[in-house]
């Protein structure tokens, strides 16, 4: 049976935003569920990765509820949280007017990460397409992506345009589910995805289907091997591949050349 928030082409942005309007609020809880809290540690790596230094300018792309452009933020750099979904802006913006004082308590079915902290410079979000970025050439230090390549309607799109963005010499760091190398792990691991994950989708937020995309979604995407290909074809620099928990995680690395 197909999932109903996966389509090919260009039916693809329509059914991911209404994915992610019908999870958002309960979006960082399950994050939290269904990663056994290790996300939190993953999306901390990405922001090392990034090294971001105070005063550069950084991208956040599909930043979903904020909490890479919130971490990137605090390190002291001028940070755009890029999303098309409103509910999923909706969270992030008041959890940054909840930082600055301005909201007393945290969007309803809403748990912040126990390491957040926040920003300490410039941090606002907007609304744009990931395939589309509304912004010039050489713009940013480092451009971010976590969990959102593999939902866009093509993601090797959404990977050029993070590039054209992104400076002479800056960082553009990927992180998503990856495909292990193990045929073993990969099948415990697709097994996990597709029998335990709708669970917590059905308990925490009343639809399975809404996180059986996770599997159909990562079947259509070439995952950490893909990106690293494409990455190279574009002629970045010290492209790496950085595996977690043997790949059902990964990290994509790569720097503009001058």
């Amino acid at each position: 049976m197909s999932n109903p928030f996966y389509a090919p082409g260009e039916q693809r942005a329509e059914k991911v935003h209404a994915l992610f309007a019908t999870i958002a609020r309960r979006y960082d809880l399950i994050n939290d569920v269904q990663s056994f809290g290790m996300h939190r540690r993953w999306k901390r790596r990405l922001v090392a990765l990034a090294n971001v230094k105070p005063g550069q300018r950084a991208l956040d792309v599909c930043c979903g509820t904020g909490d890479i452009a919130f971490a990137i933020a605090a390190q002291g750099a001028e940070v755009v949280g890029l999303d098309f979904t409103e509910q999923m802006l909706a969270v992030a913006e008041a959890r940054r007017r909840s930082s600055e004082g301005k909201v007393q308590k945290p969007v309803r079915a809403q748990r912040p990460p126990s390491d957040f902290r926040p920003p300490t410079s410039d941090l606002r979000f907007v609304q744009g397409d990931a395939m589309k970025l509304p912004f010039t050439d050489n713009s940013f230090d480092a451009v971010t992506v976590g969990y959102g390549l593999r939902n866009l309607a093509s993601w090797e799109t959404g990977l050029n345009e993070m590039i054209r963005v992104a400076k002479p010499g800056g960082r553009v760091v990927v992180l998503d589910f990856g495909k292990p190398d193990n045929a073993l792990w990969r099948g415990t691991y697709f097994g996990y995805l597709r029998l335990c994950v709708p669970v917590f989708g059905l308990l925490f937020a009343g639809r399975a289907d809404a996180y059986a995309y996770i599997l159909e979604s990562l079947r259509h995407y070439p995952a950490q091997r893909g990106v690293e290909t494409k990455m190279r074809e574009h002629g970045l620099r010290n492209v790496r591949v950085v595996n977690l928990i043997g790949g059902a995680m990964s990290f994509n690395y790569g720097e503009k050349p001058a």
